[in-house]
């Protein structure tokens, strides 16, 4: 285990000390409220912590409080991570952006899409063009989630008893089986709809890899980069140090509720959403890519493949509002977001929610975990709770408002 521990004073880091403590003390409000379990904040400039807050509680009925080695069920932040396993294959040639998904998994050699009517009486056609490992790792494939409940394929989907996105019992090969039995919303790369495709992509890895994906992850990501407690299982050692997971409640407070499965190996191994990781483990994978694939001496990926990871994928530079099906994801669905291979983009500040530079990238999970990069100022930050928001909620925004006022140099 590692922990991850400040190493430099805000100043050094241009950094205004007062306006961190006044992002503590918002947030510490909203634990003090009862909106907000606890929650972990990081920011790093250079690589170095120049602020690190713990504050409230890990697990309210226990008296646990928030610790720099609690664990966090991480879910969509897990994508990036899948995003470059699947880029490791592509350096070693196993695999290409323009492979067809039918290649390695043949079950999606001939997709359609979607025409008309439900249930059984559902038309479909056959697609326009075949669907890329791109269209994957770009969230333009086709595919969706049963939970939306805005287009008849997540109808589909329901009917399918996807409700969660796996299939109940079964493992990923099964489950990614049945989203290949299903219409496809849209033809490949024609629009963005945030979906189950970083499963399949997972699946993509496990075949071309000979590997499970927890394994390859562990082998080739993890213990590289020294992300000592991240993985796909909590183990009894661990245990008690992961973070209860807390749900939205009508009045606005917040209630314990089941989460991710994670005591024990899954038997689905979900690359969209099945990790498990600490802040320190979250600090090194964002320098990995801060610094262009390298880390501690050890080469990860080459410089370009990061910027091709964190570069916008969507056709003529658009954002996601004008690409999007639909509004899918609470940051992901605001003005001025590109979307890169499994990370958001920034492509034009003045159209965000909240302040933020050309370039920066990064990602979100469902229980209010967030992580960017800052290329432009050499700033990392990361923002770890453990909520589902009954409705939506400002964290986000008010982070990034309060971390940009922070930055002096």
């Amino acid at each position: 285990m590692a922990l991850l521990r400040q190493q430099v004073e805000p100043g050094e880091a241009g950094l205004d000390a007062e306006a961190l403590r006044r992002l503590d003390r918002h947030f510490a409000h909203h634990v003090d409220e009862g909106r907000l379990p606890g929650f972990l904040v990081a920011v790093a400039r250079g690589g170095r912590v120049a602020h690190l807050t713990t504050y409230g509680q890990r697990d309210i009925a226990a008296g646990l409080p928030v610790e720099a080695d609690t664990l966090w069920r991480i879910y969509s932040m897990t994508k990036p991570v899948t995003s470059v396993a699947a880029l490791l294959l592509m350096e070693e040639g196993r695999l290409d952006l323009d492979d067809p998904v039918g290649r390695h998994l043949p079950a999606f050699a001939e997709p359609r899409v979607y025409v008309s009517g439900s249930g059984a009486n559902v038309r479909t056609r056959p697609a326009a063009g075949p669907l890329l490992i791109r269209h994957l790792m770009t969230h333009t494939a086709g595919l969706t989630f049963a939970f939306y409940n805005c287009h008849p394929v997540d109808a589909l989907y329901r009917d399918a008893r996807l409700d969660s996105a796996v299939l109940p019992g079964s493992d990923l090969a099964e489950t990614v089986d049945v989203y290949a039995s299903l219409p496809l919303q849209f033809d490949p790369g024609t629009q963005w709809n945030y979906s189950v495709a970083t499963n399949v992509l997972g699946r993509v890895i496990e075949v071309v890899s000979g590997q499970p994906l927890d394994t390859f992850m562990a082998e080739r990501v993890f213990r590289p980069l020294g992300m000592t407690d991240a993985g796909f299982e909590v183990s009894g050692e661990q245990s008690d140090r992961l973070a209860e997971l807390y749900g939205g409640t009508d009045d606005g407070g917040i209630t314990p509720i089941p989460g991710l499965p994670l005591h024990g190996r899954p038997r689905f191994l979900s690359g969209s959403g099945g990790m498990a990781a600490s802040a320190y483990d979250i600090h090194r994978f964002m320098e990995l890519l801060r610094r262009r694939g390298e880390l501690d001496g050890t080469r990860l990926l080459a410089p370009d493949t990061v910027d091709l990871m964190t570069s916008n994928h969507l056709p003529g530079g658009v954002d996601l509002r004008s690409f999007g099906s639909r509004p899918a994801h609470d940051e992901a669905c605001n003005d001025g977001l590109g979307f890169g291979l499994g990370v958001s983009v920034v492509v034009d500040p003045s159209r965000t929610r909240a302040p933020s530079r050309t370039g920066t990238y990064g990602w979100s999970g469902a229980a209010t975990t967030t992580f960017w990069v800052d290329p432009s100022r050499d700033l990392t930050v990361q923002f770890m709770t453990q909520l589902r928001p009954k409705t939506s909620h400002t964290v986000f925004p008010d982070l990034k408002r309060l971390v940009h006022e922070a930055v002096t140099g």
